[in-house]
C-alpha cells in the first residue's frame, strides 16, 4: 500500500512537471519570433543547438566517453532530421504568426502514423484516419482568410517541419531501442547545430549585434526548451505512461497560441479557434491510440 501512494504521488508531480515542460515548449515559439526579429534564422540555430550541445556535453561527459560508431551513425541520421525540421520551422516563421505555427507543427503527431505505415506496412487504424481527416479540416480552416483557402509560404514550411519531425521521431524509435537516448539526443543536438552553422555561413550575412531582446530570446531556448525541459521530461517519464504524457505534452499547442495573444497581440478569428480546435483534437486522439513509440525519445530536444 505505502509503495502504491509512493507511486502515485510521484505520478502527480511527473505530470506537473510535464505540463510546466509544455508551458516551456509553448513559450518556445514566441521565444523564437522575438529572435527572428534580430538575428537570421541559422545562425540563430547554431547559437542554440552548439550551446545546448556543449553544456550537456560537459553535464553528461561520463556518456560520451562510451560513445561508439553506432552511437555516431544513429545520431548523424536523427540529427539531419532535426536540422530539417527546425531549419524549416524557424524560416516559416518569419512568414507566418506564433499562433497558427504551434497547432502546425503539432500536426506532426498525426503525420507519425502514416509514415509508420509505409515504413512498416502496418495500417494506421480507423483512429489515426479520423484524426487525419481532423487535421486536414483543422488546416483548412486556420488558413482560411477572406478570399478562402491560402496556404502562405510560412503555413507551407511549417508542415514540412511537421514531416521531418515525424520522420525524427521514426528514427528516434527505430535506434534508440538498444542504445542510451540522452546520449543520442546530445549527437544530434551536435550535428544538428553544426549543419546549422554551415547552412548560416553560405547564406546569411554574420550577425555583428544582437539586441537584448534576441539575446533573452536566445537564453529562453538554449536554457530553458532544450536543456531544462528535456531533462525534467526525462526524469518525470520515468513516472507515468507515455501516451499519457504525450497528451499532457501536445499542449504546447494550445500555450503557445495563448501566449502569442498575450505577448505578440496576435488575433484570431473564430474560423481560426475553430482549426486549432480540429487538431488539437485530432492530435489527443491520435495520442490516446498510439504507442508504439516512446514520447521521451521523440522530444529529447524541441519543437520551440
Amino acid at each position: 500500500m505505502g509503495n502504491n501512494k509512493i507511486n502515485k504521488t510521484k505520478g502527480v508531480y511527473a505530470d506537473i512537471s510535464l505540463f510546466i515542460v509544455a508551458f516551456i515548449w509553448g513559450g518556445g515559439f514566441v521565444a523564437v519570433k522575438n529572435a527572428l526579429d534580430n538575428i537570421k534564422p541559422f545562425y540563430m540555430l547554431s547559437i542554440r543547438f552548439i550551446l545546448s550541445f556543449i553544456i550537456l556535453s560537459i553535464i553528461f561527459n561520463k556518456r560520451i566517453k562510451n560513445i561508439t560508431k553506432k552511437d555516431i551513425k544513429s545520431g548523424f541520421i536523427i540529427g539531419i532530421f532535426l536540422f530539417l525540421g527546425f531549419a524549416t520551422q524557424t524560416i516559416g516563421l518569419q512568414y507566418t504568426t506564433v499562433g497558427k505555427q504551434s497547432f502546425l507543427t503539432g500536426t506532426y503527431v498525426v503525420i507519425v502514423p502514416f509514415l509508420y505505415w509505409i515504413v512498416s506496412k502496418k495500417g494506421p487504424g480507423l483512429q489515426s484516419t479520423i484524426a487525419a481527416f481532423l487535421t486536414l479540416s483543422g488546416i483548412g480552416l486556420l488558413t482560411l482568410n477572406g478570399k478562402g483557402f491560402y496556404l502562405n509560404k510560412g503555413d507551407a514550411l511549417t508542415l514540412i517541419c511537421a514531416l521531418f519531425f515525424a520522420a525524427q521521431i521514426l528514427a528516434i524509435g527505430h535506434y534508440a531501442q538498444n542504445m542510451d537516448p540522452i546520449l543520442l539526443s546530445i549527437i544530434q543536438m551536435g550535428f544538428a547545430g553544426f549543419a546549422s552553422l554551415i547552412f548560416a555561413v553560405i547564406f546569411e550575412p554574420f550577425p555583428y549585434g544582437i539586441n537584448r531582446s534576441s539575446a533573452f530570446a536566445i537564453f529562453y531556448l538554449v536554457i530553458f526548451s532544450t536543456l531544462l525541459a528535456f531533462l525534467v521530461q526525462n526524469v518525470a517519464q520515468k513516472y507515468t505512461l507515455s501516451t499519457h504524457a504525450a497528451i499532457i505534452l501536445s499542449l504546447e499547442s494550445v500555450f503557445g497560441s495563448i501566449l502569442s495573444v498575450i505577448i505578440l497581440k496576435e488575433k484570431f478569428t473564430f474560423t481560426m479557434v475553430l482549426g486549432c480546435l480540429f487538431i488539437f483534437l485530432a492530435i489527443l486522439l491520435t495520442e490516446a491510440n498510439f504507442n508504439f513509440i516512446k514520447k521521451p525519445e521523440k522530444r529529447s530536444i524541441e519543437n520551440n
